[in-house]
């Protein structure tokens, strides 16, 4: 992870603790976790989007282009 050993770890944890606080870590890492949730749930509707406009471009262009006749 980085290069950081398991002391190293340890340290920024302890640093992290006494910066905010027990009662402040907690909530912290829930909202971390909230946000990394939602940036992956948008990265998949960006990505099930583009999909979906792939596919209608494929199928637009299997479609035989008939000319019009005046």
């Amino acid at each position: 992870m980085f290069g950081l050993g398991t002391q190293e770890l340890i340290w920024i944890f302890l640093i992290l603790l006494l910066l905010f606080g027990a009662t402040k870590l907690p909530q912290m890492g829930k909202a971390i976790g909230k946000t990394i949730s939602e940036f992956k749930k948008g990265m998949r509707e960006v990505e099930s989007g583009t999909e979906k406009e792939d596919k209608k471009e494929e199928k637009q262009e299997e479609k035989p282009q008939i000319p019009n006749k005046k």
